[in-house]
């Protein structure tokens, strides 16, 4: 992963991001000179980053300047060129995704799970997979869906969150990356990092009983440090993600196509693998049915973006009180004033004494845990 330009300052990456604040956690403070104990800080972007358009993402490699070892406050100076970047969920430098589905409560659906795969899959990023709620099927069901999913082209890690196993296999898998963990709602996967981290501390929720599926329980991204090595990043939990890759793309995203490309060619090149003769993927296997649904949906994607991309109106349409409808140019969109600086500091220290109140609250209520 790259690193910013040596440079005045200390090195770090951003756990967090909300309100154009950022919580930053520094790399080996002692060599780099700073106190051993204060190892992340509240920091705001600089001006400069502002002024050309450079963005600050939860997983960037950044330099702090003039840090407020006191305050627990410092300033973003640089960002280092990202190796992968993610749009949902904003994460840059990503290398891993961890899908994370329930064997039961809520029941594993095919095709939910075809379509978060193939999300996961366009994303160019490493994919496991681990299923949950393993102690709430027998072992037939669970020997099932592992036979079924090796046929899709993945190795399913079977775990139970409750029962905490298997944890060496899963900890393996998780050391020394930048993990994006997703699925659906109510599978566990907060209380899967409540497990692996307990500092962590995420809310959980219980299943619906009437939709049959999760309650959204995370609300923004956050990286967390395994205690082995490595981060995870929590995801808010949807149950429908979109598939917005093009349809070569798409064909791409599946195990099975690619094996079947890999053994023989199709006669036309640019083949969508519907009904186009001489296809080395058309036939009888078992996700066949989904890639055609979300080809149909790959195909209206594309329809809509090139529709997008034609050239937009500089005129707009103006109806006057006698109903008559004339067109003017468009004007350039408002700039607004920007806050001052002493209203962005007053604004700083109201967030981070509001954060250290509720960090001396934690410490009372676990102090009262332990009395």
């Amino acid at each position: 992963m790259g690193s910013p330009t040596q440079g005045k300052g200390y090195r770090g990456i951003v756990l967090a991001a909300q309100a154009n604040y950022y919580w930053v956690q520094l790399d080996d403070l002692e060599a780099q000179g700073g106190p051993w104990d204060r190892r992340q800080l509240l920091c705001t972007r600089r001006t400069r980053l502002k002024k050309i358009g450079q963005q600050v993402m939860v997983g960037d490699q950044v330099w702090v300047e003039e840090p407020d070892w006191a305050g627990g406050r410092g300033a973003i100076a640089q960002v280092a060129p990202r190796q992968t970047v993610l749009d949902r969920p904003p994460v840059a430098n990503a290398d891993h995704i961890l899908l994370v589905f329930a064997l039961a409560d809520p029941a594993l659906d095919p095709y939910q799970l075809s379509r978060f795969l193939v999300k996961a899959e366009s994303t160019g990023l490493r994919v496991s997979l681990c299923l949950n709620k393993r102690d709430l099927v027998t072992p037939a069901t669970e020997h099932h869906w592992i036979e079924r999913l090796q046929q899709w082209g993945y190795q399913p890690l079977c775990i139970s969150v409750r029962a905490r196993t298997p944890w060496p296999t899963l900890k393996a898998q998780l050391r020394h990356h930048i993990t994006i963990i997703s699925g659906p709602s109510g599978v566990g996967k907060s209380s899967l990092i409540n497990c692996l981290i307990p500092e962590a501390d995420l809310r959980t929720s219980q299943v619906s009983g009437k939709l049959g599926h999760g309650r959204h329980t995370t609300r923004h991204v956050e990286l967390f440090t395994l205690p082995t090595g490595g981060l995870l990043a929590d995801t808010p939990g949807f149950n429908h993600p979109d598939i917005e890759c093009s349809p070569a793309t798409l064909a791409l995203c599946f195990p099975e196509i690619r094996r079947r490309l890999q053994a023989a060619t199709c006669q036309f090149n640019d083949c969508l693998h519907r009904d186009e003769p001489g296809c080395a993927v058309r036939g009888d296997w078992e996700r066949y049915g989904h890639y055609q649904r979300l080809l149909t949906e790959a195909l209206a994607h594309q329809e809509t973006i090139s529709q997008q991309t034609q050239s937009e109106s500089t005129l707009k349409g103006k109806t006057t009180a006698a109903g008559q409808v004339h067109h003017e140019p468009k004007l350039n969109v408002k700039k607004y004033r920007r806050p001052s600086r002493r209203r962005r500091n007053q604004a700083l220290q109201d967030l981070y004494h509001d954060l250290l109140a509720d960090a001396e609250l934690s410490e009372e209520i676990a102090w009262e845990d332990d009395s």
